[in-house]
């Protein structure tokens, strides 16, 4: 009974010393580490510049909603080609894509055959714009997504309400500015914070077509993080660094909300 005791009492302090050692050299060390990890601020910065593609796809999906959402010949097949690529694979679409933009794709065949351009353009393999192209794929695959969301917006609107302004006088221009679009924030919000969330952990897309290269050009926060985990094996500094996306993603859905909350009050 007396060598149990010893050894419970001994196992005891190794977890209490294991546990000192981790919370007050391991996990401090970790955040430190990230602080001063330029390849990570990189990263960080690169996940920020994809954020360009918020207003980008909220323009554009309210823009093809309106056009949607009329009596149209053709209407339910122009809907479900929208869609389409939302429920296709990211990877397939990233492989397409990747096979149309490469300076031996078809892209580059096609303008290269009609005299469009000289030389091809490397779309990938420049570190000027391969960020910038691979945002263009995100957006393309994202428009369906969001389009639904304000088609089903726009359906919720009630219609005399447009109809009176009408009769008051107002212009088309005049309904989309002071009724259509106020009514429209809270689908504005919802996609705004999803897409937002979505832009600054974004993987699949750039793991797919560059890999984060050429050069760190394309490098984003979420493809550093599972570098860091699964490449190097550093799942505690991989935490942290998670840690650090998860207040940036935070802070800009704070953002959205600040300026976008609020429903619609059909009493103004």
């Amino acid at each position: 009974m007396f060598l149990v005791r010893v050894l419970f009492n001994l196992n005891k302090q190794w977890e209490k010393s294991f546990f000192f050692i981790y919370q007050h050299y391991i996990i401090p060390g970790n955040f430190q580490e990230a602080l001063n990890d330029g390849k990570f601020w990189l990263s960080m910065k690169h996940s920020i510049t994809y954020l360009i593609v918020v207003p980008l796809i909220q323009i554009f999906s309210i823009l093809i909603a309106i056009t949607l959402n009329r009596k149209l010949k053709g209407l339910s097949f122009f809907r479900s080609a929208y869609y389409i690529p939302v429920i296709t694979s990211m990877v397939a679409v990233s492989i397409t894509w990747k096979w149309l933009l490469n300076s031996d794709g078809l892209l580059n065949n096609i303008l290269v055959n009609f005299g469009i351009l000289d030389t091809p353009i490397s779309f990938l393999d420049n570190p000027d714009f391969a960020l910038y192209t691979v945002m263009f794929v995100t957006l393309w695959k994202g428009l369906g997504y969001y389009m639904v969301i304000y088609l089903a917006g726009l359906q919720s609107i009630p219609a005399e309400l447009e109809e009176a302004a009408k009769i008051d006088g107002a212009k088309t221009w005049q309904v989309w500015r002071y009724i259509t679009i106020p009514l429209l924030k809270p689908s504005i919000l919802l996609s705004s914070v999803l897409s937002a969330m979505a832009a600054l952990r974004v993987f699949d897309e750039v793991y797919v077509m560059t890999g984060g290269g050429p050069m760190n050009s394309t490098i984003v926060a979420n493809l550093y993080i599972y570098e860091t985990a699964f490449t190097k094996y550093r799942f505690g500094y991989a935490a942290a660094l998670g840690f650090f996306l998860a207040i940036v993603v935070g802070i800009f859905t704070f953002i959205n909300f600040k300026f976008l909350g609020g429903g619609p009050n059909y009493n103004e």
